[in-house]
């Protein structure tokens, strides 16, 4: 039973949709040959293992960007697919002239550190603060 945890398989009941984001990110974990311990390690714990299994089953369908970013540097999918797939962002989604992108553009900066972030983020409160 602690293999098949291990493994992130789940019951028939449990399995995610075919095309889902948590059946997306199994198959990806799965292709590195990573374990779901193997994941949180990778991530620097801010994937547990356990929340990386209710994902991968279909209990969690939205996960925070910031948790998406992590997955798609430890396991080397592209960033954008992830967004795509949990639904932040549309595929190849035109913007309208002078529409606002949302945080997904603060999140697709690569290697970008979570203090960067962090300091990117108050910067941009900062600088909407003077525009008023």
């Amino acid at each position: 039973m602690a293999e098949e945890h291990e493994q992130g398989i789940g019951t028939p009941t449990e399995s995610p949709q075919p095309n889902s984001l948590g059946a997306f990110i199994r198959k990806a974990r799965q292709d590195v040959s990573m374990t779901l311990r193997d994941v949180e390690d990778a991530t620097h714990k801010e994937v547990s293992n356990g929340y990386l299994s209710q994902l991968e089953s279909g209990k969690i369908t939205k996960p925070s960007p910031h948790v998406l970013y992590a997955l798609s540097s430890a396991l080397s999918v592209n960033y954008e697919t992830l967004m795509q797939r949990a639904g932040y962002i549309l595929p190849n989604a035109p913007r309208a002239a002078g529409a606002k992108h949302g945080r997904a553009a603060t999140f697709a900066i690569d290697n970008l550190t979570s203090e960067e972030e962090g300091e990117l983020l108050k910067y941009l409160t900062f600088l909407r603060t003077q525009k008023k």
